[in-house]
């Protein structure tokens, strides 16, 4: 199978170099996608690299880092490519782990893998911790909107994708810049895709990200919500119709319920007269009971994570 690997180039002329000078021979193509970068880095690697596999895209204008990752994708799905790996190019992933990410694909018992650095928990000492924090945070949501429960690290962006997985994703509806990881998730699902995480360390050295989390959990959590929206209508309500659906209506229904005659009680009572024992138990009861439903259907949700490769049906 004929393995490419996607770099985005984006200010990573300092890094690049020696990441390209690190991958073996098992791979056929390297893509470096100069996203407009003000340091031209794809003219940076015609000068400096010298291996026939490098081929350098341009974007005419910045995409972020997942439109820059959509051009790699679709030149190597023009170009025939099967297994598609997505590694950054400033210095804090290794491709000799490339092979790691590749093989489960090969062997048929994963159609999307990406990294996970929060499986070794000595490796997790040399993460900062505002980004220990941010991951724990944006893991959560990204399980609530993606359904990938099993999943660790979302923000996470050295992964390798089936090219028939891949082709039946539609590029023009996915996020470009930094929510493209997360967003793939979700779209993955969409396809009943199977993912597996691969883990690896960090290595954090004088490069500087440019994703600031604290400043991007309002706007990935607005979109997680979106998605988390589509997610159950797509799978729960237009592709099938189960005991979880009634779960989840029932649920939502009765909490909704409890909630507005509590708080219609609450409000109509100015005095806090004592309220009467009947009054109260109707406002806690469905609640209750609508709690206990909708912890039914996630535990329902959670054990329905896709499972079966799609690339081996397609």
């Amino acid at each position: 199978m004929k393995i490419a690997v996607i770099i985005p180039a984006y200010k990573v002329v300092h890094h690049v170099e020696q990441v390209i000078l690190q991958i073996d021979d098992s791979v056929h193509t390297i893509y470096v996608v100069d996203d407009c970068c003000p340091k031209k880095s794809g003219d940076f690697v015609k000068k400096k690299i010298k291996d026939n596999r490098v081929k350098v895209l341009y974007n005419e204008k910045n995409k972020g880092v997942g439109g820059a990752v959509i051009t790699g994708y679709q030149a190597a799905i023009k170009d025939g490519m099967d297994v598609l790996v997505k590694v950054d190019g400033d210095g804090q992933m290794n491709p000799l782990l490339i092979n790691h990410f590749v093989q489960p694909i090969i062997q048929g018992e994963a159609d999307y893998t990406k990294g996970n650095r929060f499986y070794d928990l000595k490796y997790i000492k040399r993460m900062p911790l505002l980004r220990i924090l941010g991951n724990l945070s944006l893991s959560f949501l990204t399980k609530l909107s993606s359904g990938y429960w099993n999943i660790f690290d979302p923000t996470n962006g050295f992964t390798a994708i089936h090219r028939k997985v891949a082709e039946k994703i539609d590029f023009e509806k996915i996020s470009n810049r930094y929510f493209f990881e997360s967003d793939m998730l979700f779209r993955l699902n969409i396809l009943r895709a199977k993912v597996v995480d691969i883990p690896m360390d960090a290595v954090y050295g004088d490069e500087k990200s440019n994703l600031k989390i604290n400043k991007v959990l309002l706007e990935f959590g607005l979109k997680h919500l979106k998605n988390f929206s589509k997610r159950i209508v797509y799978n729960y309500f237009l592709r099938d119709f189960s005991v979880a659906t009634l779960e989840l209506l029932i649920g939502v229904l009765l909490i909704m319920f409890g909630l507005s005659f509590g708080l219609y009680h609450w409000f109509a009572n100015p005095l806090h007269i004592p309220t009467p024992t009947g009054t109260v138990m109707i406002a806690i009861l469905p609640i209750i009971v609508g709690i206990q439903l909708v912890l039914g259907f996630i535990s329902y949700d959670v054990e329905h994570v896709p499972n079966q490769t799609q690339s081996k049906l397609m």
